[in-house]
């Protein structure tokens, strides 16, 4: 009887909708239904009661949570942004569990078709629900969560094991959750030292991994020196060339940049992120695709040059092609934990959706981190800002979601409602702003698949550098 009084309402508002010709007949029209806290849905069409004409896109959706084994409306609606939905019916996706909550979406492409979820028996199974932990920002990630697997049959390259006593540490530049990093001298030259603590060994171990793979010595990424033992035997380091201004994250705390210097910053990032995602054979050697899975402002350094490199590889996974699959696989990931600094893990890993072994994936949510550093090193530029005058640095999110971010407010502000860090207006009046605008959304898209490349981030820059040079 209810269901029969909800087609009805239905009906009767799209026969007044189409009479009163408050919208084109090529609109799409969708059921609708939400809740206080989803309102932004309110903005993609003319609402009517129960129906919902669409502004611009051609796809209904729902979001539905399985209570007592069946499905309940969450969010009835046009959907936010055009995306592909090639059904004209409601087909649930498989069936997505966080905080022991059961939750399924469809889209589809025909009048009122989200009114109605097609619900199979294979959407019923849902996914385990996934273990987080967090480093640097939040909390650390377990010691038994190995987040690197030893995925490449190819050779490490060799490099030198480091004689503690040669090592003249002189001051803490940094602390994380399971490593301190010293500045000091090796033979002659400044380093940086990243003494790892008892407990930490695995850690340790992944890092190290990672930079003695073959061909990883690059322009983009931290020049490894070699690692080695304390003399009191109970922790381990690893050296690093010294880069001069520390941190991305520091650097944008103490300075705001120019236009070209903005635009270098941006390149060498997307270079050495191009270079890290690279699947390269140079006569029988080879170095396979990588997944930092860790990118955050303070885990990009800046050297005097004003290039960045990467580093901070202890949450990395390196990649493989298996025969037989047309994508990289990542293998014997312990737990299939979700590591990661919080406010710039992608929204499919905060929802909890991934799937961890799909190496693309690894490698998309690696993009939209992306994204979000070049919005932080866009936001300390003062030629892009009316009278040059760039803002205080925030991090991503910042200002929308305060210092303290949690778990259950980015799934609900960058999932549910699909909202990234706000574009300031300044960008719309220069002539390049459009362009900055598009490669961001371009890269944070919800839709992994629909993210650029890094390579193709670096030739967008590479494009925007020639033509907007001042």
């Amino acid at each position: 009887m209810i269901l029969q009084q909800w087609w009805l309402m239905l009906a009767v508002e799209c026969i007044f909708i189409c009479i009163t010709g408050q919208s084109s007949p090529q609109k799409r029209q969708c059921a609708f239904k939400i809740t206080p806290v989803n309102k932004r849905f309110e903005t993609v069409g003319f609402v009517n009661g129960s129906v919902q004409v669409c502004e611009s896109t051609q796809c209904c959706v729902g979001y539905y949570r399985i209570i007592n084994d069946q499905p309940r409306v969450d969010i009835l609606a046009c959907d936010i942004v055009e995306k592909s939905c090639p059904n004209d019916t409601c087909i649930a996706q498989p069936v997505r569990v966080l905080n022991n909550v059961a939750s399924m979406k469809c889209a589809c492409n025909t009048d009122l078709c989200n009114s109605n979820i097609s619900w199979t028996s294979e959407s019923e199974e849902p996914l385990p629900t996934p273990t987080y932990s967090y480093s640097m920002e939040e909390n650390p990630p377990s010691p038994d969560a190995h987040s690197v697997s030893r995925l490449c049959s190819c050779q490490t390259r060799k490099t030198s094991e480091i004689d503690f006593a040669e090592i003249e540490l002189q001051q803490i530049v940094g602390r994380g959750h399971f490593a301190t990093v010293w500045e000091g001298k090796y033979k002659g030259s400044m380093v940086a030292v990243k003494v790892f603590t008892e407990g930490w060994k695995h850690t340790f171990t992944a890092e190290k991994e990672v930079y003695e793979l073959p061909l990883m010595k690059h322009a983009g990424i931290v020049n490894f020196l070699g690692s080695g033992r304390t003399s009191y035997e109970s922790s381990w380091l690893i050296v690093l060339q010294l880069a001069e201004y520390g941190s991305l994250h520091s650097y944008l705390c103490k300075h705001t940049t120019n236009w070209m210097l903005s635009v270098k910053l941006c390149q060498s990032l997307s270079q050495g992120v191009s270079y890290l995602h690279s699947d390269l054979h140079i006569h029988d050697v080879h170095k396979p695709p990588v997944a930092h899975r860790d990118f955050s402002s303070s885990n990009v350094l800046v050297r005097a040059d004003g290039t960045c490199v990467l580093c901070d590889f202890g949450c990395s996974t390196i990649l493989r092609f298996c025969s037989g699959h047309h994508r990289f696989h990542a293998t014997n990931m312990e737990a299939h934990a979700q590591l990661g600094t919080l406010r710039y893990m992608p929204p499919e890993i905060l929802e909890g959706s991934v799937n961890l072994r799909n190496g693309w994936c690894l490698l998309q949510g690696d993009i939209y981190a992306l994204a979000l550093l070049l919005w932080e090193i866009l936001m300390s530029c003062s030629d892009l800002f009316e009278g040059g005058v760039a803002p205080q640095h925030l991090l991503p999110y910042e200002l929308e979601l305060g210092a303290d971010v949690t778990l259950e407010s980015l799934i609900q502000y960058v999932f549910h409602m699909e909202k990234r860090p706000s574009i300031p207006k300044d960008w719309g009046l220069l002539p390049q702003g459009f362009v900055l605008q598009e490669l961001l959304t371009d890269c944070w898209d919800c839709d992994p698949d629909a993210r650029l490349t890094a390579q193709c981030v670096l030739n967008r820059l590479m494009n925007l550098q020639s033509s907007y040079s001042s």
